[in-house]
């Protein structure tokens, strides 16, 4: 039995599916297609079980304009099944939060930024029931950020910029001239900033030199996974002794600066580092082998 208005609105269409499709073309004047079948479905959407639903980063936003909620997806590669549950996501949270939703996704590929930022429709061709549309950064659209002053400018935007670009040929420009806007703003937060860099960093020399870099201005060192990568260096013969290891790495790194900078490093040069034992001084020539021209300019003020 019909106990309402409500009830009757919806239900029959669930006496006659057909009507629902004819009501749509020739009411709404809406070209949907003509089905072949109709079957009902169980109306219940409850789930028994727990299905977890998480979004990577979830900021509130207030602004002048109202509040946006700003969804923040971080994508490692094409994923067609974020084609449901994004389009789940903003619309749990609309409900949940009465805010705006807008998502946002983040990648370091370029076919994954073109493919995210395909609108996700909904519907049948001509009328979509939902459309979302991804805010897509990714290295197509992040800048590259290889000049020290815009770096000290923006010192966030400057860690995006090598979180996104942070592999091949542009590595080590961008990584230089991070390092030198971190020592701009306060230790603690240049710390946090080097491990999300360092995160990112899937090749492998250009995560050694950024390592590398850091150590010569000792904000690495601030970090807990410092401890990993003395722990790798032990493994690997380069502490003999506490002091004598320490300086024959901060030797061998500021080496390793000069090569990927693609510095030609004489032997004479090269003979000169490895043969210091005094911590401070190599710690010196490394910071100068990060804006150096030629190998001898690390010598220039002695």
């Amino acid at each position: 039995m019909v106990g309402s208005s409500h009830e009757a609105l919806h239900r029959i269409f669930q006496k006659d599916p057909a009507l629902l499709t004819r009501a749509l073309q020739r009411v709404l004047h809406v070209p949907f297609p003509e089905p072949h079948e109709i079957a009902a479905l169980n109306v219940d959407l409850t789930e028994i079980e727990p299905v977890e639903r998480r979004v990577d980063t979830l900021l509130r936003a207030e602004t002048d304009e109202g509040t946006y909620l700003l969804v923040v997806e971080s994508q490692g590669k094409v994923d067609d099944r974020k084609r449901g549950s994004w389009p789940y996501y903003l619309s749990y949270l609309y409900e949940k939060y009465r805010c705006e939703p807008v998502l946002i996704v983040i990648t370091q590929n370029s076919t994954t930024a073109r493919w995210a930022a395909q609108p996700i429709r909904l519907g049948f061709p001509g009328w979509h029931s939902l459309t979302v549309r991804p805010l897509v950064l990714g290295p197509d659209n992040v800048p590259v950020i290889t000049d020290e002053r815009q770096a000290e400018q923006d010192v966030p935007l400057a860690v995006l910029s090598a979180m996104t670009h942070g592999r091949g040929p542009r590595a080590a420009p961008i990584l230089e001239s991070l390092a030198t806007a971190l020592k701009t703003i306060d230790p603690d937060s240049a710390a946090v900033f080097v491990q999300f860099v360092d995160s990112c960093l899937a090749d492998s020399q250009a995560k050694q030199m950024w390592r590398d870099l850091m150590t010569a201005i000792q904000y690495f060192w601030r970090h807990p996974l410092a401890e990993q990568v003395r722990e790798e260096g032990r493994e690997q013969g380069l502490e003999e002794g506490r002091e004598q290891g320490r300086a024959q790495a901060k030797a061998e790194m500021v080496l390793r600066v000069l090569e990927w900078r693609g510095i030609p490093v004489p032997e004479h040069v090269s003979e000169r580092v490895i043969a210091c034992d005094d911590p401070a001084q190599l710690e010196r020539w490394a910071q100068r082998a990060v804006r150096a021209t030629y190998a001898e300019d690390l010598f220039t003020e002695e």
